[in-house]
């Protein structure tokens, strides 16, 4: 034991003579690194959620009195233990590990990464060469399109194993052989490129010899050619996880992105977070204003090639193209009132940008007439927590599932929506909590989850109030938590008492006895969270879904303590941050009323300019009254509801019927084609400014390129046209914009711009500038008026469309791992679209069977609203007589067929249930198509 002047100390040990205290968990290899002492290692990283393993022993150390060396990443220390890192006898073995490494890879000057932490270990302990003999070298593996394989570099250090099946949990790459035949394999020594692999790249990011690397990175001979000359930090732009990133750049050009240690992600990506930002130099990159050509009119199917814009697209000047979009909207102001104008933002623009567009809307155009992409996402979630909990935003982060007991995951498939939370997940089934998935189809997730509940579509009411049902009916709910905490308890428990598991049953296609058990399960859960994504809202029934869950939660106490709570996943990377900074028709920032004459007043009175005291229209209403010949003039920041919108048939008209469009892209987009003008904005990486996902983790975004050609910043293009409307606007950056959007939410009190740039994250509410904001809320009161949840019953109300003799099959539509939303970026991203080139229709293996066809067969499917062709594919997650159709894709763009029947309070369109005829294409057709 360790002395310091005669007195002991119990809980410490040294390391090269240096006094250390003991950590519980802690290895000799971290406390070494608390010091300073940098030993080398290479099957171990020290990054979050990879354990040691201590297989490559080059990290060895002496201990005082012990016969042999330590691995010092598997160590842990005891008192008195007196550990040595720089003794020949350690230094010698870690050398020997070093060229015994160096036998069988390539030579340094082929090496397939020079820079990689192998050669940099190398270097460092003095080997260059090896003494040993070679072992013949596997073949390089180049099938898959983002990742190169060249195993003759992989020294078996089970990095990229850990990586695979402990940090991402997708359980693709294992070893196999025993001794001198043991190697890395890919599901059943398979080609990575016909693996189960999803590209997140994990295995990458981990690989320290190069044997993993981006396929973009090397050359035809399999070696590392760039590398970059500077990084910058930042976030993805893709889901509402909010990863951070880093951007690896070489002389302007993104060379790859590496994951970072933020507080939503841990290092982890996706792949289209890792492997899907070339889109920013697609040859489709707007570089200059556009302006329609005269005498060139609209038509609801003209379809214009992005490569090829001037058939009906001439060049301008800012200055022209500012002049003509600012002038057509005033004139129509002028003329016909605010109520003849709208503005449709984007959840991909930054807060900032989402404010100033709201801003120019209400303050310059005089309406409440805008919204964004939340209408069609998430907009009967936040109508529900707001009628019920006062607060639209998740009550915990997601992260907190890992301090749950049970985790409901309904109506959402995060392994392929948001991949990152999915990891999550599955390291909480696999510590043992139940997971407990509900969804009408199948998905990944399922072979993690305690039980599968797989119902009927559109019945998701049936389901829920049958597990309510048992909590009330058996006494199963917090009696203590119900009579603080919550309100209408004693209607709901009235309402509830007819909707027995046995009634549910035949109407959810879920037994009575499976509905008991999870009701048991979650009531009886110390701690249990709630998960739900569009498959709860995007239905005429989405508030009621959420009531429903929101007084599942209620009753039993499931929420402001850790491991509970309700999480809506957010969609869009930015669709909390843009409805949080009022991009809602109904909202100011903040959620506050634009109906409520108090609030109203101080807006006014913070902008300078008198408001419309009434709430404006919503998306699929705005295309409405654009046929109604009430909305005349639009500006549209980067949305594209000629993709996105229910009925596209529809909302294309309505395009083509406007009087003036005004659009700002990077692309020219299929909402682009109807523009009168067109304005060149920024990509994420090119701007700065901040997003908040879906965790409430206001986030930095850094630019880390510059501008193409002529494109502008987003929020200079909103100024420039609010000034010629009008506007006195004068902001110099993001952070004035900010600052002023802030001053008018109270939710990022204590959140100043100068924090997030040096945090790079933080989660709000924040109490103090000092002080971590808060992963869960509510523990005490909600933001009601009482301060009580109000528990809100709900009615089995069917789906506004169902099958009949006609259209007999039920179409859902949906996101793809590898592509996001409409498909203008990642379809623009070339690994991304070389995983999923084209269009398909997801059936069931019986359904195939029935048709008559073989998967990769051409289908037509129609609905009552349009028809479209695409190619089918077996899924055997898919059930009978459903459909399943990605709407990435605008050859087969699958919301040609969708209803768009509202939710009457959230006013968000059944984009999953509607009626559907499905029959296999002519011979003649098929070969048409091929």
């Amino acid at each position: 034991m360790s002395t310091t002047n005669g007195s002991a100390k119990p809980n410490t040990f040294s390391i090269d003579e240096r006094e250390v205290d003991i950590r519980e968990g802690e290895t000799i290899f971290r406390a070494a690194r608390r010091l300073g002492i940098k030993l080398p290692h290479l099957c171990y990283s020290p990054k979050p959620g990879y354990r040691p393993d201590g297989n490559c022993r080059v990290c060895m150390v002496e201990i005082e009195g012990e016969r042999v060396l330590a691995a010092s990443c598997i160590r842990t220390p005891t008192p008195g233990m007196k550990v040595k890192t720089q003794t020949p006898r350690a230094k010698t073995a870690r050398r020997m590990v070093v060229e015994l490494l160096l036998t069988d890879q390539p030579p340094k000057d082929v090496a397939h990464d020079p820079q990689s932490e192998f050669w940099l270990t190398a270097d460092r302990q003095g080997a260059a060469t090896s003494r040993f003999p070679r072992r013949a070298a596997p073949a390089p593996d180049r099938s898959h399109p983002a990742m190169a394989v060249n195993l003759d570099a992989c020294i078996q250090c089970n990095l990229c194993v850990r990586a695979c099946r402990e940090v991402q949990v997708n359980d693709v790459i294992g070893m196999a052989g025993r001794g001198y035949g043991e190697k890395i394999v890919f599901d059943f020594d398979d080609p990575m490129g016909e693996s189960t692999c999803v590209a997140c790249g994990e295995c990458v990011q981990a690989c320290p010899t190069g044997a993993l690397m981006p396929a973009t990175l090397v050359d035809a001979a399999n070696v590392r050619t760039q590398f970059p000359d500077r990084e910058v930090h930042s976030v993805c732009p893709y889901c509402g996880v909010g990863c951070q990133l880093t951007y690896h750049i070489k002389d302007d050009k993104l060379l790859y992105v590496g994951g970072r240690n933020g507080p939503a992600n841990q290092n982890r990506l996706c792949v289209k977070g890792r492997f899907g930002f070339d889109y920013v130099s697609h040859p489709h990159r707007l570089m200059q204003p556009l302006i329609r050509k005269d005498g060139v009119p609209k038509h609801a199917n003209d379809t214009i090639d992005p490569a090829n814009p001037w058939t009906h697209f001439r060049p301008a000047t800012w200055d022209e193209a500012l002049d003509r979009a600012a002038a057509g909207l005033k004139t129509i102001r002028d003329r016909d009132g605010s109520k003849a104008l709208a503005g449709f933002g984007s959840a991909k623009a930054s807060n900032e940008e989402a404010y100033l567009f709201q801003k120019l809307v209400r303050a310059g155009f005089g309406t409440n007439n805008v919204d964004h992409c939340t209408r069609l996402c998430h907009a009967s979630s936040v109508a529900a927590l707001l009628e019920t909990i006062g607060s639209a935003a998740v009550t915990a982060t997601f992260n907190e599932c890992k301090n749950s007991d049970v985790i409901i995951v309904i109506g959402a498939n995060p392994t392929e929506n948001h991949p990152v939370a999915a990891t999550f997940f599955k390291q909480a089934a696999k510590r043992g909590a139940q997971l407990i998935v509900m969804d009408p189809r199948g998905q990944a997730l399922k072979r993690h989850a305690t039980h599968m509940l797989q119902f009927k579509p559109g019945a998701d009411v049936a389901m829920l109030n049958g597990i309510l049902n048992v909590i009330v009916t058996e006494g199963l709910y917090d009696r203590q938590y119900v009579e603080a905490q919550t309100s209408n308890f004693k209607a709901f428990a009235e309402h509830i008492k007819e909707f027995t598991p046995e009634e549910m049953a035949p109407i959810c296609g879920i037994a009575a006895d499976t509905l008991r058990t999870v009701a048991r399960s979650y009531a009886r859960a110390k701690s249990a969270i709630i998960f739900w994504g569009m498959g709860v809202s995007q239905h005429v029934h989405g508030t009621d879904n959420a009531r429903c869950l929101i007084a599942l939660a209620l009753i039993c106490g499931q929420i402001g303590r850790p491991g509970t709570g309700l999480h809506p996943l957010r969609g869009q990377n930015n669709v909390q941050g843009a409805s949080d900074a009022g991009l809602i028709p109904m909202f100011f920032p903040d959620y506050r009323s634009v109906e409520n004459a108090d609030i109203r007043a101080s807006v006014e009175k913070a902008w300078g300019t008198t408001l419309d005291p009434k709430r404006g229209l919503t998306v699929v209403e705005i295309m409405k009254a654009v046929h109604a010949d009430v909305i005349k003039g639009m500006y549209i920041l980067g949305e594209n509801p000629a993709m996105s919108d229910p009925d596209l048939n529809h909302a294309r008209e309505a395009l083509a019927h406007l009087e003036h469009l005004v659009v700002q892209d990077i692309f020219l987009t299929e909402t682009a084609a109807y523009a009168d003008v067109i304005l060149p904005a920024s990509a994420w990486p090119e701007k700065d400014g901040t997003v908040t996902n879906t965790n409430r983790q206001v986030q930095m975004g850094r630019r880390a390129l510059p501008l193409p050609g002529e494109a502008k910043l987003d929020w200079w293009i909103t100024q420039e046209i609010a000034r010629r409307i009008g506007m006195n606007w004068n902001y110099r950056h993001p952070s004035e914009i900010y600052a002023e959007m802030a001053s008018l939410m109270p939710a990022l009190d204590n959140i100043s711009w100068d924090r997030i740039e040096k945090e790079s994250a933080v989660t709000y509410p924040s109490d103090a500038p000092d002080e971590p904001g808060h992963d869960v809320v509510f523990g005490d009161r909600f933001p009601t008026q009482d301060g009580r949840g109000k528990i809100v019953p709900a009615k089995i109300l069917p789906p506004d469309e169902r099958p009949d003799a006609e259209y007999p099959f039920v179409l859902s539509t949906g996101r793809q791992l590898e592509h996001w939303h409409t498909g203008a970026m990642t379809r623009r991203a070339s690994t991304l679209d070389a995983l999923e080139p084209g269009a398909v229709a997801n059936l069931s293996r019986g359904t195939i069977v029935k048709l008559g066809i073989k998967p990769g067969d051409m289908v037509r499917v129609t609905t009552r609203r349009g028809t479209i062709e695409l190619i089918a594919r077996q899924d055997d997650a898919i059930p009978d007589g459903v459909v399943f159709i990605p709407f990435a894709f605008v050859e087969a763009a699958a919301n040609l067929l969708t209803n768009p029947a509202l939710d009457p309070f959230g006013k968000i369109p059944e984009f999953k249930y509607c009626a559907a005829k499905v029959e296999p294409v002519a011979e003649g057709a098929r070969a048409a198509a091929e």
